[in-house]
């Protein structure tokens, strides 16, 4: 049942409070391992290790790590399976998972710099992968078109859009199905939403006025002997006004898992 806008809506999902966890989860490597896993299916140490230029050694001890959070598992698919020198070859796959992360008023000081830098992390992934997937189009034949973008305004209370979240949750479990339930043509697609509020006007325009009456209380007279350091004696160029993008929808055809990295 989709929740009436501004209602409660239902929370679910795990949470990570634990900064031992969130620790775990902000290692520039192991996050490229999960979105590797993610985007390639299992794969052993010694195929991870090719895949992004890191010895056996090192994949071998961020898959334990993340095994111990909950975050990957051994594989156990029968075509996984095999052998090297004997020796059985561990497989390792991504743990699905609605994981989800306090919210900044419960984060500490220690708390909020792990976030900010996982929330760096996965960022710069997404844009360098998006980028790199758009350099690509034209090798991905059909699938060139499938960049559907959008950018909006809204104006909602807080629990609005918190209902919105989870409608938005709602919407991806509708469309994720075992594999074997698949139909022939699909790929993974990769979803994000980033949501967040405007900065408030009022306050823009106080700290606008306060560096203006500033910039005109300063002294008028300089001494023509003095350089300044950043901009060597010469004035510096006046700075151009950028105007706010305007709101664009593409269509497909006209051109944390969910919280999970």
């Amino acid at each position: 049942m989709t929740p009436e806008p501004g209602s409660a809506a239902p929370a679910g999902g795990q949470e990570l409070s634990d900064l031992s966890t969130l620790k775990a989860l902000a290692q520039p490597r192991r996050q490229q391992i999960l979105q590797h896993l993610t985007l390639h299916g299992p794969a052993t140490s010694a195929t991870l290790a090719r895949a992004l230029g890191l010895n056996t050694g090192a994949t071998s001890y961020h898959l334990r790590e993340l095994a111990r959070y909950g975050f990957v598992e051994e594989s156990s698919s029968g075509d996984e399976s095999g052998s090297v020198g004997g020796r059985r070859e561990r497989w390792w796959r991504a743990v699905p998972g609605d994981r989800r992360f306090p919210p900044r008023s419960r984060q500490n000081a220690e708390t909020r710099l792990v976030m900010d830098e996982l929330n760096h992390l996965s960022y710069a992934a997404d844009l360098e992968l998006f980028e790199r997937l758009q350099r690509e189009g034209q090798d991905l034949g059909e699938w060139a078109d499938a960049f559907p973008y959008s950018r909006g305004t809204i104006r909602l209370t807080l629990p609005e859009l918190r209902a919105f979240f989870e409608e938005f949750i709602a919407l991806l479990n509708r469309y994720k199905r075992p594999d074997g339930e698949t139909p022939d043509g699909a790929r993974t697609v990769l979803t994000r939403l980033l949501a967040f509020p405007a900065p408030d006007r009022a306050d823009s325009t106080r700290a606008d006025s306060t560096r203006a009456d500033s910039a005109r209380a300063a002294p008028a007279h300089k001494d023509p002997a003095h350089k300044d350091p950043a901009t060597d004696g010469n004035p510096a160029p006046a700075a151009k006004s950028n105007p706010a993008p305007a709101e664009v929808v593409q269509a497909p055809d006209n051109s944390k898992e969910t919280g999970t990295p």
